[in-house]
């Protein structure tokens, strides 16, 4: 059997704050005597005392299996944020609640329902006939609430990455790479936003190690909120990271546009009126011409004669003015003007004033046109110019989103139940509320449990890999105590918030374990209680 482990010691092992597990079965007979087998995944790593497996996440302590990283815990009185807290036994319990809490909290466990116990450090089920490492009790307006907590491990599974910009990116299911391997594609662009899908188990799973090994990693890293360097095949080179502004061939994107080259004209239309002759507002996906549009046919605008290239949709819309690049409007263009075929002589006149822009207000210029009919670049008037900054200002700033995606239909949910199907269905009659590290999830409709969050109402630091290779999520289902009952739920491993925080999870042998106190998001509902995010 491979060895998985790290070859260096384990800092801090021989402190009090870590995680003890069961091991499923005996040790291998053919294993030597000084390693453990670590069953939290399928790699089943054989562990020597003082190292860890490949996980990074369990290690061998004395012969014990235990987990290094604590468990997540959100409060929602103010808390200092990393704050770690070994569990202790019996009448310490409440000591210790009593000197990592603020001065004013009273020392009940339960106090106003200010603790939640997230899948953040809980563990794996697998080999998934276990109950989950915590199934908390709770009360609730007089209500008996269930918390069944656990750590996912999630083959299927992706990231969904919105980049809010003007800037091109790359054609349509191009390929996206990190560290020249293909971990996902871009799909379709929104408004004002490139999407692109990262991970999936065909890249996971589907074709070389090395593409799995780093798919997982780069998901690992935009789910942690870390920044990721990637290139599109036939398009940009970009760094994401969630929260933060995209950087677009080394230049930090600033503003995503205010709306298409139509949109904008007619938000515009009034402000520019009885100020310009004609507007183009150039954009690589619709093109707005002011004076043809109806916008400035029902402000009564004189057509002013121009002539674009393109293909001409609707009345002062045009599509495929030029080709997708990192200029003007999201197009390769960095002269305005060649766009323009030219002027009708019976209606264009000599001093019309021209104005073109783009989506986002960062590109414009200001032309009259000559006896010739030639347009020539003059100073832009100051009232235009400020119609001008206010395109700027109506565009909001440049960010990444980074959605997790994740099918929690498979196997872990017999850590809730034994018929697991009834969970789905529960989840599907919204009598159970799914979250992620405490943060609200998304239950897309139709069959199986596919859940999507946004990292950034996630704890930091979430997200884990195992080596099979495969990302490990946090997952919480709250629902009543009831509800619970009735679809044949591991009622004898329910136990009360007191308890767990005196002896941390099921799965141990009663050794010492750690908690990390958060404090819980302000843009988060509190997760018990709430009502289901359901599609």
């Amino acid at each position: 059997m491979t060895e998985h482990t790290k070859t260096d010691g384990l800092p801090g092992l021989d402190t009090p704050v870590v995680q003890v597990l069961e091991r499923a079965r005996p040790r291998n007979e053919r294993m030597a005597a000084d390693k453990i087998e670590c069953n939290a995944c399928p790699v089943l790593c054989q562990i020597r005392e003082g190292q860890t497996g490949a996980c990074d996440r369990y290690a061998n302590r004395a012969g014990a299996l235990v987990r290094v990283d604590p468990v997540v815990m959100l409060r929602r009185t103010g808390v200092p944020e990393q704050q770690v807290v070994p569990f202790v036994t019996a009448a310490g319990a409440v000591e210790a609640e009593q000197e990592a809490a603020p001065v004013e909290w009273s020392g009940d466990l339960l106090h106003k329902n200010e603790v939640f116990v997230t899948g953040i450090g809980a563990s794996t089920t697998y080999p998934d006939y276990k109950p989950a490492p915590f199934i908390v009790s709770s009360r609730v307006d007089d209500v008996d609430m269930v918390t069944v907590v656990t750590e996912g491990i999630f083959s299927y599974c992706s990231l969904k990455v919105k980049i809010d910009t003007d800037r091109y990116l790359g054609p349509e299911q191009a390929n996206v790479r990190c560290r020249g391997e293909v971990v996902g594609h871009v799909t379709t662009a929104e408004y004002g936003s490139q999407m692109l899908s990262l991970g999936g188990v065909h890249h996971l799973t589907g074709g070389s190690k090395k593409e799995g090994r780093v798919t997982v990693e780069t998901m690992e890293a935009l789910g942690n909120k870390k920044a990721v360097e990637l290139t599109i095949d036939g398009g940009s080179q970009i760094v994401v990271q969630a929260g933060r502004a995209p950087i677009v061939n080394g230049v930090e994107e600033q503003r995503m546009r205010v709306g298409c080259g139509s949109a904008t004209v007619g938000i515009f239309a009034k402000q520019l009126f009885g100020r310009v002759d004609e507007v183009v507002v150039v954009d690589d996906h619709i093109t707005g011409v002011l004076t043809e549009h109806q916008a400035g046919r029902c402000l009564d605008m004189a057509r002013s004669g121009v002539k674009l290239r393109g293909r001409k949709s609707t009345p002062g819309r045009y599509f495929q003015v030029a080709n997708p690049g990192p200029g003007w409007g999201g197009t390769d263009l960095t002269d305005p003007l060649s766009i323009i075929e030219g002027w009708d002589p019976e209606v264009a006149r000599p001093g019309l004033r021209l104005l073109m822009t783009s989506t986002t207000g960062e590109h414009a210029a200001w032309y009259v046109l000559d006896e010739n009919l030639v347009p020539r670049e003059a100073e832009m008037p100051v009232d235009v110019q400020r119609v001008v900054e206010r395109i700027g200002e109506n565009c909001e700033p440049s960010l990444a989103t980074v959605l997790f995606l994740g099918g929690a239909g498979g196997s872990l949910r017999a850590g809730v139940t034994e018929n697991p199907v009834l969970l789905t269905r529960s989840i599907k009659e919204a009598l159970v509320n799914v979250t992620c590290g405490g943060a609200p999830a998304y239950v897309w409709p139709g069959g199986g449990i596919t859940v999507m969050v946004d990292v950034m109402r996630m704890p930091n630091n979430s997200f884990g890999t195992v080596p099979t290779p495969a990302i490990v999520a946090p997952i919480e289902f709250t629902m009543r105590l009831a509800d619970y009952q009735a679809l044949g739920g591991h009622t004898e491993s329910v136990r009360s918030l007191e308890d767990v925080l005196r002896k941390g999870a099921s799965h141990n042998d009663g050794a010492p374990t750690a908690r990390r106190w958060e404090p819980a998001a302000s843009v988060n509902p509190w997760p018990v209680g709430q009502p289901p995010l359901l599609g």
